[in-house]
């Protein structure tokens, strides 16, 4: 096996379809038949069996399909460390970033860093932060950017910290928020549970949940056009919305913020590109997640 073969394997192991395997790794689906049936044959035995809509991999299949992942893991790391000793900052920086953040956030601080250190190149995986967490666990990325409250045992730093805001085409008042239709997004748990214990602190009713939508945007467009009143982060709000926002606060005064957190693992800074891009991130954004 080489690393056309891992990360065949790889691809076809997430898909469990042939052709959408294929088209993901930009060869033909005969060619990728072809070469998982030499698979096969070098290892004597099925790697995985056709059924309705797809495939299914075989226990030997599911064996190798962890082998390749590992050995993929592997060579990235080498690669890492054969750039890292290059006196030049170079090489490819894997970063896991929450959906908001990356739309709103990255773009300018990838910008301002690659003009100083061109020899960097990125590799971003954006999601969700429950998503982005899985991928720091797994070692897929050197950096995770989430938002929201996680358990984490490596390096973790406060990068921006937000308030959630009502948002309405109209002036309303927030003690009249229940009898208002609300419109609800799909978000992690994270979000959602801080919505959520806000509301409880200051109603005792449920909101009048009158559409629901697949995500934060689509909401918001929703909201311009009058219809319904929604809780969206600072962060994606802008002034062209032309939106009434209110900052939203517990029955003590305390705003409800949502942070975003810089996490990864001590190793990681034994890499040149890993550790210049932390420090940079330390001395070049503020708690609004802006580059200075």
């Amino acid at each position: 096996m080489d690393e056309k073969d891992w990360t065949a394997i790889s691809v076809l192991y997430e898909e469990k379809n042939i052709s959408r395997a294929a088209e993901r790794l930009f060869i033909s689906q005969p060619a990728l038949t072809y070469r998982l049936k030499n698979l096969e044959k070098e290892f004597g035995t099925s790697i995985f069996y056709k059924i309705k809509g797809g495939i299914e991999f075989t226990s030997e299949g599911i064996h190798l399909a962890n082998y390749a992942e590992e050995m993929i893991q592997k060579l990235q790391k080498t690669k890492d460390y054969m750039l890292n000793m290059q006196k030049e900052v170079r090489g490819t920086l894997r970063l896991g970033v929450s959906s908001n953040f990356a739309q709103y956030k990255l773009p300018k601080i990838l910008k301002k860093f690659s003009t100083k250190y061109p020899h960097v190149q990125f590799n971003v995986n954006t999601g969700w932060s429950t998503e982005i967490m899985q991928l720091l666990d797994s070692g897929t990325v050197h950096l995770g950017i989430l938002r929201g409250n996680y358990e984490w045992y490596g390096i973790k730093t406060l990068l921006h910290k937000e308030r959630l805001c009502l948002i309405s085409k109209k002036e309303v008042q927030i003690s009249n928020l229940p009898n208002l239709p609300f419109i609800n997004y799909k978000t992690d748990s994270s979000l959602k549970g801080l919505i959520n214990g806000w509301w409880q602190d200051r109603f005792p009713e449920p909101p009048l949940i009158t559409m629901e939508t697949d995500r934060q945007e689509t909401c918001k467009e929703m909201v311009k056009n009058d219809l319904g009143v929604s809780i969206l982060p600072e962060i994606c709000m802008q002034p062209s919305d032309n939106l009434y926002t209110y900052g939203l606060s517990y029955k003590n005064g305390e705003p409800v913020l949502r942070n975003t957190w810089l996490m990864y693992n001590q190793d990681s800074l034994n890499l040149s590109s890993v550790k210049t891009f932390v420090n940079f991130l330390n001395n070049h954004t503020n708690l609004n997640g802006d580059v200075e």
